[in-house]
């Protein structure tokens, strides 16, 4: 398997940064193996989906982060779940932290949003963590639309567990706004879920026009990535993808 671009800034001031979007099921698994898995992938920015969210959940993030060589951005518990981390790459612009609709019956869920910069790029970053409801994660998929428009920059990126295939109404929802970085480039695996038997694709990674997908997928056979960390981590597997920010 070729490896990915490394992260770098181009002479003409585009950068190339390396994305993960990943559900840790708030941790309950083994912490180290994650920690080694997000380390292994040198990430930019990792789109968190399943963030602790009760005791001392802001101490076991900043663990996560601290143990993975990167920081914390925004979210957690005031997201209901979904979070952002980011290298010291980047610089925080600024950050919110959404919460949806609620449904009664139904976990409340929540976008992390951010602007960062990598030198003369400028990015909007969003993770999300879709319902497990047929119709609301499709109008969930409309609110992301909207909050990304909202968002006012030029280039953006969202990623996270959609809860839903690629044929599903949500994910071509945004597909059909968004570039859907696998599909525009694989690279590694495709399905990720579940780890132990993979055999459907519910989490993903898009972009906007004008962002060049270098190369999507699960990293499988990834320089420091094992089959056993990918395992133990958490009950998703990871997707890395290496992009192309064009300059602002």
């Amino acid at each position: 398997m070729p490896l990915l671009p490394n992260s770098r800034t181009e002479p003409d001031g585009s950068a190339v940064i390396r994305v993960l979007s990943y559900n840790i099921r708030s941790m309950r698994d083994d912490t180290d193996a994650l920690a080694r898995v997000i380390r292994a992938c040198e990430p930019d920015l990792v789109l968190i989906q399943e963030a602790p969210r009760f005791f001392r959940w802001r101490k076991k993030l900043a663990r996560l982060a601290r143990e993975s060589d990167l920081v914390v951005v925004t979210g957690g518990a005031t997201t209901t779940g979904p979070a952002i981390l980011s290298s010291l790459r980047a610089s925080v612009e600024r950050t919110e932290d959404v919460l949806l609709p609620h449904t009664p019956g139904l976990h409340r869920r929540g976008f992390a949003t951010a602007v960062v910069r990598f030198a003369g790029t400028r990015l909007g970053v969003l993770s999300c963590h879709l319902s497990l409801q047929k119709d609301e994660r499709y109008d969930q998929a409309g609110m992301l639309l909207d909050r990304l428009a909202g968002m006012g920059e030029e280039h953006v990126i969202a990623g996270g567990d959609l809860n839903e295939r690629p044929d599903g109404p949500a994910f071509r929802r945004l597909a059909g706004t968004l570039t859907d970085c696998r599909a525009a480039s694989p690279w590694g695996g495709e399905h990720t879920w579940t780890p132990a038997d993979p055999y459907q694709r519910i989490d993903a990674i898009f972009a906007t026009e004008g962002i060049e997908v270098l190369g999507c997928g699960v990293p499988f056979e990834h320089p420091g990535v094992t089959g056993a960390d990918l395992r133990a981590a958490t009950d998703h597997l990871p997707v890395l993808a290496a992009l192309r920010v064009p300059a602002s």
